[in-house]
């Protein structure tokens, strides 16, 4: 089926312009000014903007979390991407111990097409690296579609810093990036029994625990290692000042390292862990505080923080109680708190509203929420951008609609959320993935199992550049 968007302004990461956009089955056909409508069906774009799909190129679906498991599987979370302008989801898996990476990858494939809304790829987090096969799967993962590893710099699964080096140069041997959770694990630690020793339970203690000198110390030193071994790194959920200044000089070094955002550590500061539900908040980075916040926006701004994404790990109300009352009926602590938030609907949204209240331009927003994690990660050949010849995924966006957000309208599994009243200026309309409509006029027009697994294809990195 042929469709015509006519009359619409295209956005793109070089900039703005009024033109039709015609979709040819599954692909974008042609871009232009009086495009002929033929057999094709219309539709009135007047007034809207026409954006990519999204990427959200972090997310926790189908997970358990410390024996707990999330709120939303591939089916609800992929639906609620859907519906807020997000055709792609690349999730995160967790190694097993002793389990080659391929393995990894392939349990989870045949569950996630079964279940999909929207298309999605695969990082892999790594946990064991102890036998020379286990380092070698690196390479066969990145045959079946990996592009990217995850190293955590915390947690009993983490990786040290020379099983990171040793990471790090293997992906940058095979075509891969790694990305890093960084956080001082030893600093992290003591914090924590600090706290519990002095009776200090609450959701407060989770930020103070894990503040910016928690977070700051392991950006510097993951940079380091990534120099050391001469390979691209790709930090994740970016959270802190001086971490964005590590960054900063690093690419003025004209090494290849990339950052991440999400959008709590962009619209909340560390206060909402006082507030009486603070434990919904609690996720791992800590969202920081101001001035952490403000470093956040400058650096996304100036091009020093390239992707925004959500790490959406939703937990039930309930669930996130477990702070107060663990389920074995023993009273509960932060630690005891499900680390993550919701935010796979609500991140394009939020960025479109940043833009149309002039705080980011929409081609930054296009370029961090799509252009961005497809060059990254091995997908700029068929998403990313409205361009003849990629993937026909397109959000349509009313500028001058309003709105509010509210649990209840939204799609995932959830019975709360941390975006609970955030204004919206402007609102998605519509979302079209592969030349099918997935959103529209309020309700998911989708399908469970209509998305498609992305193989990703090999990426380098030899310098801050991405174009």
């Amino acid at each position: 089926m042929d469709v015509l968007f006519q009359g619409g302004v295209i956005v793109t990461v070089e900039g703005i312009y009024e033109a039709d956009l015609l979709t040819r089955g599954e692909k974008i056909a042609a871009i232009g000014a009086g495009l002929p409508a033929g057999d094709a069906r219309v539709v009135d774009a007047r007034g809207l903007l026409l954006l990519p799909g999204a990427i959200d190129a972090h997310t926790h679906l189908e997970c358990v979390c410390s024996g707990i498991p999330t709120s939303d599987d591939y089916a609800s979370g992929t639906r609620a991407a859907a519906c807020g302008g997000t055709t792609t989801v690349i999730d995160y898996l967790l190694q097993e111990p002793g389990e080659l990476l391929p393995a990894t990858l392939l349990k989870r494939v045949p569950m996630a097409s079964a279940e999909a809304a929207v298309d999605f790829a695969f990082h892999i987090g790594v946990s064991d690296l102890g036998t020379p096969a286990l380092l070698g799967s690196v390479a066969d993962a990145v045959a079946a579609g990996v592009s990217s590893f995850k190293a955590y710099m915390v947690y009993d699964f983490g990786l040290d810093d020379g099983q990171l080096y040793r990471l790090l140069q293997e992906t940058a041997r095979v075509g891969a990036l790694t990305t890093v959770h960084a956080e001082n694990r030893g600093m992290l630690d003591a914090r924590v029994n600090a706290c519990l020793a002095r009776g200090d339970t609450g959701p407060w203690w989770h930020y103070w625990s894990r503040d910016e000198a928690v977070a700051a110390e392991a950006n510097r030193r993951a940079i380091a290692l990534a120099k050391a071994a001469q390979a691209p790194l790709y930090l994740v959920h970016l959270t802190d000042r001086d971490g964005a200044a590590a960054v900063t000089a690093a690419r003025d070094e004209g090494l290849p390292v990339f950052a991440e955002t999400c959008p709590q550590y962009l619209n909340f500061t560390s206060d909402v862990y006082r507030e009486a539900r603070g434990q919904d908040y609690v996720c791992s980075p800590a969202i920081k505080g101001a001035a952490s916040q403000q470093a956040l926006w400058a650096a996304l701004r100036r091009g020093d923080i390239q992707t925004v994404a959500t790490d959406h790990c939703p937990f039930t109300a309930a669930q996130k109680d477990y702070g107060i009352r663990r389920p074995d009926g023993r009273a509960g602590d932060f630690t005891a708190i499900p680390n993550g938030c919701d935010g796979i609907e609500t991140m394009y949204p939020f960025m479109l509203t940043q833009a149309n209240l002039g705080r980011i331009t929409f081609p930054r927003v296009a370029a961090v929420c799509a252009a961005n994690p497809a060059r990254l990660f091995g997908l700029d050949d068929r998403k990313g951008a409205l361009r003849p010849g990629l993937d026909a995924d397109v959000v349509l966006f009313d500028p001058r609609a309003t709105g509010v957000v509210r649990a209840r309208d939204l799609h995932g599994n959830l019975d709360h959320t941390i975006w609970e009243n955030t204004a919206l200026s402007g609102r998605v309309t519509a979302t079209w993935l592969r030349g099918q409509p997935v959103f529209q006029d309020g309700a998911f027009t989708g399908r469970r199992g209509g998305g498609r697994f992305l193989p990703c294809k090999p990426v380098a990195f030899d310098g801050p550049a991405l174009a």
